[in-house]
């Protein structure tokens, strides 16, 4: 009732809140929903955990939609099955360490293939090169993960591994995903457009094409947001709250993928990866 279906906003600050997300993408995901027609009511995502922190566990229990849940843990997984939210919904939970090989079998073999509601990826690692490779499915929304550390003015991402583990790959663990500027990229040729992030600078949106003008004239400004989240770590694995800049300092040694060149680069030779409205954003002056 608060966001009102065709309400016009000037960017998805203006409707988001959290009940189940990380968080504020429960508020974006209803938003979209009461402005589109009928869609199935089916969702896949992947890096779950427990599913008690996830961008679709309100579309369960709000929507009751059907979802196909996946998360690399068995003990995650055995802790989901145990809860009553498992035999109260028709969700189904896999426990799977994704790749880009077999991540088309996982969906298919659960029976998820073909048309879907949202497909929502966060798997801290090869989310570009994953989403990448998904082809067995037909999504309305596509909701993906990016590193905002990454930047915003160039399309990158981390060499693929299919064993890659953020905290393995780099102690800070902010070394991992793609920058918004690949994310869009991919998503654009693979048929979506562009919405907006959530304000916190970690999940971006997409909508197929043919339902884009449901969309379009509702938002003033589909914005991407730089992330201020000071999850960074030492090599003894205790956090150390590396704020703005100091979280690339830790990481700009480390290859990352040119995608329009397709060299694999150390970060650093990129010089400076952010946009000036996102360094005023991060509270950065750079002259």
């Amino acid at each position: 009732m608060q966001l009102r279906p065709n309400r016009n906003i000037m960017t998805f600050e203006e409707i988001e809140f959290r009940v189940f997300s990380q968080w504020s993408e429960d508020g974006i995901i209803e938003w979209i929903l009461q402005n589109l027609p009928v869609h199935p009511k089916t969702f896949i995502e992947f890096g779950v955990e427990t599913f008690q922190e996830a961008n679709t566990r309100f579309l369960i229990e709000n929507r009751n939609w059907k979802g196909l849940v996946i998360d690399g843990s068995d003990e995650n997984i055995r802790l989901l099955h145990s809860n009553k939210l498992y035999w109260m919904f028709d969700l189904t939970a896999v426990a799977e360490f994704i790749d880009r090989e077999n991540i088309n079998q996982i969906i298919t073999r659960n029976g998820f293939a073909g048309e879907l509601g949202i497909l929502s990826i966060d798997i801290d690692g090869n989310d570009y090169w994953v989403l990448e490779a998904i082809n067995c499915v037909n999504p309305i929304i596509i909701i993906c993960e990016y590193n905002a550390i990454l930047g915003d003015k160039y399309p990158i991402t981390i060499p693929y591994d299919p064993s890659f583990s953020r905290l393995v790959a780099h102690h800070s663990g902010l070394y991992f995903g793609a920058s918004i500027a690949a994310i869009k990229s991919l998503a654009n040729r693979k048929g979506y457009k562009f919405l907006g992030t959530n304000s916190n600078g970690i999940n971006a949106f997409f909508i197929r094409k043919d339902l884009f003008h449901y969309l379009e004239p509702l938002i003033g400004n589909r914005k991407a947001y730089p992330s201020k989240h000071r999850d960074s770590r030492d090599a003894n694995g205790v956090l150390t709250y590396s704020p703005g800049l100091t979280r690339y300092e830790l990481i700009k040694h480390l290859p990352i993928i040119r995608l329009d060149t397709g060299e694999k680069v150390p970060i650093e030779s990129l010089g400076m990866l952010y946009s000036q409205e996102w360094l005023s954003e991060m509270s950065v002056n750079i002259l």
